[in-house]
């Protein structure tokens, strides 16, 4: 990888690209440092040092934004809002048969869901915007802190209209930049982004781990915690790069004089086909019943006993619920975004089968019984890579703010890192090819 970035230095239009790219990125993290118009910044520092650790509540959405949205920035949604639309508009293609036309024309098509994303993006900017604005004034985004209530200082209408367009602007440049990135630096914009969001929190949280540590001044715990992140980096890695190969073989087809098809290749059949989304699926639907108690004050039995197993994550019933999440929406995100009928039709389409398999539908049933088989154990090597917090958490006796290496951001920054390398290494190749002739 080193070596990739070091030819990739080596030539001018790369360079350049790269240089764009870190300009971009530092653009980025000085916003996630400007305050929101109409907050008391002195006092959100004082309630951001007093729970440290403790607001899990926002834990996810604060990763996201790299700790800008727990310090009120003008970035403080961060990525989210993008990544949430274009989950939706993923799971809407499926459902709505325009979307699903306008994915089969190529690149028109793409383009105006592009499009759609971008406005849904900023509706959902504006709707989480007054979500945080009115959380904030409330005194609820710091629930332990004895200065929660002071945040916002000026509580009339003008000022929170202008707290929340100024986020909802953050996230238009947060778009636009990752934009920047895809068309004119080294491309995957938002994926690097949201990798520059997850990895600035990594030094502070490692720090305090050793801080917070009791063994040898805490180096024990340290280096413990870079142990972990090293053996959780290979095994992504190495399942990652896992796939299931079907091999697909073309017969001959006769156009006039010349001869086509004939070939052979094979359909990559990821182990974890899914990503990251099940993960992110199954946090954000944890964090609804404690929002719902929180927001509603009540003290009933119901609220008492989802206080006492969904509030802290290293609860039996919480780590249970939370893995078997994963594994459903493992399988259910698997089954909205590969479509084995579709395959099976293309491949019959252009004279391709699988050798031993009838084309049409025995096919699809084939890639179907493949497909369910290589699920089964990336759903549970995600569940397994999500509670690696918890169970370090319980182990060092920590706390889910100072903990870095979450199952979230190891898939996360493993896999954009990953799609990086092979993108500059793929534009390397483009511009060193000397063919038979030097």
């Amino acid at each position: 990888m080193l070596t990739a970035f070091a030819r990739a230095f080596r030539t001018p239009d790369l360079r350049k690209k790269l240089l764009f790219t870190l300009a971009i990125i530092v653009v980025y993290r000085l916003g996630a440092h400007v305050p929101v118009p109409g907050i008391d910044f002195g006092v959100v520092n004082d309630c951001v040092k007093q729970t440290k650790g403790n607001n899990s509540l926002f834990g996810l959405v604060n990763m996201f934004s790299g700790g800008a949205l727990l310090q009120l920035t003008i970035f403080a949604l961060g990525i989210m809002p993008y990544i949430t639309a274009s989950i939706i508009l993923q799971l809407l293609t499926v459902v709505i048969p325009r979307l699903e036309a306008l994915k089969k024309e190529g690149q028109a098509g793409t383009t105006k869901i592009t499009q759609y994303t971008r406005y849904l993006t900023v509706a959902l900017a504006v709707l989480q915007g007054t979500g945080l604005v009115a959380t904030a004034r409330s005194g609820n985004l710091f629930s332990t802190c004895t200065q929660g209530n002071d945040i916002v200082p000026n509580q009339s209408i003008f000022t929170t209209v202008t707290m929340v367009t100024c986020m909802t602007a953050g996230t238009v440049m947060i778009m636009w930049l990752g934009e920047l990135i895809t068309d004119r630096g080294i491309g995957n914009g938002m994926s690097i982004l949201m990798f520059v969001s997850i990895a600035a929190g990594f030094p502070g949280s490692l720090w305090g781990i050793k801080v917070s540590g009791t063994i040898a001044g805490g180096w024990v715990e340290f280096i413990a915690v870079i142990l972990i992140g090293l053996a959780m980096v290979g095994l992504v890695v190495f399942v990652e790069q896992a796939q299931r190969r079907i091999p697909v073989q073309y017969a001959k087809r006769m156009i006039g004089r010349r001869s086509y098809g004939g070939t052979s290749t094979y359909i990559p059949l990821k182990v974890n086909q899914a990503g990251v989304i099940p993960v992110i699926f199954a946090s954000s639907l944890l964090y609804i019943p404690a929002l719902i108690v929180q927001f509603s004050g009540s003290t009933a039995g119901w609220a008492q006993w989802i206080s006492r197993n969904f509030t802290k994550g290293d609860h039996p019933a919480y780590m249970a619920a939370y893995f078997l999440l994963i594994v459903f929406f493992a399988f259910f995100y698997v089954a909205i975004s590969f479509n084995p009928e579709e395959v099976a039709d293309n491949m019959k389409k252009y004279g391709g089968f699988i050798p031993g398999i009838r084309a049409g539908r025995p096919t699809a049933e084939y890639l179907s019984y493949v497909l369910n088989r290589i699920t089964w154990p990336g759903s549970l090597y995600l569940g397994l890579i999500a509670l690696v917090p918890t169970v370090a958490i319980a182990i060092f006796n920590g706390s889910n703010g100072n903990f870095p290496l979450g199952g979230t951001s190891i898939l996360i920054i493993v896999g954009v890192g990953l799609e990086t390398v092979k993108q500059i290494e793929s534009q390397l190749q483009q511009r060193n090819y000397e063919g038979f002739l030097r």
